[in-house]
């Protein structure tokens, strides 16, 4: 396997530090806020970097921290009038629903920061002992990095062109700013009631001490894999660099993987523009997770993406098309001709589908051997070549598939046919209650016009009315569906 090590700027053959067994580190959410798209694209190619070493016979350990005391959550749960663990509770529990929806698996552990208080003061203990920290007369304690000679390696910073002895208090701050960070923040009004008692005073940790040493505690002093998105590499994942392989005397991380930026309409995603989306936001407009999901692992992860909401419509045809396969092989004849055939096709596409996915999760050549099968299968469907054992062999590398992208549902494409059959074939009829109004087929016989002139904002429109009536449209291969909810 290969992966592209933002460390050394170039694409490395991975060699895990016990064999088959990894351990990954994921900087996980700060939890003021629903996490917004631009967040979960980073939160998928963490998810499909560990599939894809899982579906290679690794076994990973993956930690996903949550941020959930910084500058951000304080001067929010004080606006909002809650204490710090009621109002970050609401965020933790809507990440965990999102991160369910987008079947994202779970990490091994969630550390929180408050959680992990006492580790953190630890190392900030360790870095006084061997003189990389000192408390400033505001009584924050700071991270000298001139006695640190390797800062600046992974953000690639001549450090001979700084100026060396400035200090920054904030958690976040200007990314030319090369300067003493904070690892213990001294207790002020600002903070309310949020302080834990230190050998420096009452405070609190430094963002980015958080990570370093929940990281530690849970995958060791020196690890396989930190990822994150590339806006966190300088200076959040060099100031972890520095603060740990100053304390513990040996390398941090061996491979950095960071993540792309997620535009919208190609724009940068902006509450004042209108083009800023939740999850929630989407799963309103009628879209589901596999539909989102799809999307957002549609692009390598080191390439911009650019979002808008026809890429939705169009994950919906092909999801829809997808499925339409899976059911016309389910009811393919008994029989085994065509098995050889099967066999021939699927090793083939198993064998690209996990080199491409190997070399630096190439999702574009991957899927690329989705859909060389998908013509195949077709082919072979349409001239009779197959029959019902061949079907199972196809059924199967399609759910191989889904072992790292998740969201082809195959055996949920069947349930559905074999339920609706059953219901066909009970004679069920719809009650009165479900047939559908004049003013309904008249609404998405409109919605079908608009997004034929491409006037998605109309046709969006016209589904969130239908929404409102009791209705959702569905758009399947046969054209629009509407569904009484």
């Amino acid at each position: 396997m290969k992966f592209f090590n933002t460390l050394g700027r170039r694409l490395e053959e991975f060699h895990s530090i016990q064999g088959k067994k990894v351990g990954m580190y994921t900087c996980g959410p700060t939890v003021y806020n629903y996490a917004h798209i631009g967040n979960f694209r980073a939160y998928l190619f963490e998810d499909i970097l560990k599939r894809t070493l899982e579906y290679h016979g690794y076994e990973v350990t993956q930690v996903m921290n949550l941020t959930d005391v910084d500058d951000k959550t304080i001067r929010d749960s004080r606006a909002a009038g809650l204490k710090l663990q009621d109002f970050t509770r609401k965020y933790k529990d809507a990440f965990f629903e999102d991160l369910k929806t987008l079947r994202i698996e779970p990490a091994a552990y969630y550390p929180e920061a408050t959680t992990h208080i006492a580790e953190m003061q630890n190392l900030i203990k360790t870095l006084f002992e061997k003189g990389y920290a000192y408390q400033s007369e505001d009584k924050s304690v700071y991270f000298s990095i001139a006695k640190f000679p390797h800062y600046g390696q992974l953000a690639k910073i001549d450090m001979s062109q700084q100026r060396i002895g400035e200090r920054v208090r904030n958690d976040e701050y200007a990314k030319d700013a090369v300067a003493d960070f904070a690892l213990w923040k001294a207790w002020d009004e600002n903070d309310g009631d949020v302080r834990w008692e230190s050998p420096w005073g009452p405070g609190r940790p430094g963002w980015h001490l958080e990570c370093s040493a929940m990281s530690q505690k849970y995958l060791g002093k020196t690890f396989d894999i930190h990822t994150g998105g590339i806006d966190n590499m300088f200076p959040h994942h060099e100031d972890e660099i520095a603060q740990s392989e100053a304390a513990n005397g040996c390398k941090f991380v061996n491979y950095w993987l960071h993540c792309e930026h997620l535009t919208v309409n190609r724009q940068k995603m902006s509450k004042s523009l209108g083009n800023f989306y939740t999850m929630r936001d989407l799963l309103e407009k009628g879209y589901s997770g596999a539909e989102i999901r799809w999307v957002l692992i549609g692009t390598h992860y080191r390439s911009k993406l650019n979002f808008d909401l026809r890429s939705l419509d169009q994950a919906r045809t092909a999801l829809g098309k997808f499925k339409s396969l899976f059911v016309r092989l389910s009811q393919l004849p008994a029989g085994s001709a065509g098995v050889e055939e099967a066999r021939e096709m699927t090793a083939k596409a198993k064998t690209a589908f996990g080199e491409a996915f190997a070399n630096d999760l190439n999702v574009a050549e991957g899927l690329a051997a989705v859909f060389k099968l998908n013509k195949e299968v077709n082919s072979a469907v349409a001239n009779g070549k197959i029959q019902k054992d061949a079907a199972g062999i196809i059924l199967d590398q399609y759910r191989d598939f889904d072992r790292i992208l998740a969201c082809l549902d195959v055996d949920a494409a069947l349930d559905s046919a074999s339920a609706s059959q059953r219901s066909s074939s009970e004679g069920n009829k719809p009650d009165a209650e479900s047939a559908m109004p004049a003013e309904v087929t008249e609404l998405i016989e409109k919605r079908a016009a608009a997004k034929k002139m491409k006037d998605f904002q109309t046709a969006d429109a016209i589904r969130d009315q239908l929404k409102a009536m009791g209705w959702a449209v569905e758009d399947t291969p046969n054209g629009p569906k509407a569904v009484k909810l």
